[in-house]
């Protein structure tokens, strides 16, 4: 038995590419403005020196992303229920 072949339309393909693209880019922008940046000697950029000179980031993640967390798993429960019962 032969399943049929799903086809996307152009623009889905687009959106998807752009989407995952996107995410890419700020992934390993912020890995580069976390990590990397504390590795590389000082410039005159004051937006690499505050990077790296930042002391205070460690001490907020982990109290910050406790509540994204939350919110982030009651939008998921909230969207499947949406999706279950539309």
């Amino acid at each position: 038995m032969k399943l049929p072949r799903t086809t996307t339309a152009t623009g889905e393909s687009f959106w998807g590419y752009f989407f995952v693209i996107i995410g890419s880019v700020s992934f390993f922008g912020f890995v580069f403005a976390v990590i990397a940046s504390t590795l590389f000697p000082l410039s005159q950029n004051p937006l690499n020196q505050g990077l790296k000179n930042d002391r205070y980031y460690y001490c907020f993640l982990v109290p910050l992303t406790i509540p994204v967390i939350t919110v982030a798993v009651y939008f998921h429960w909230l969207s499947m229920k949406l999706f279950k019962h539309a």
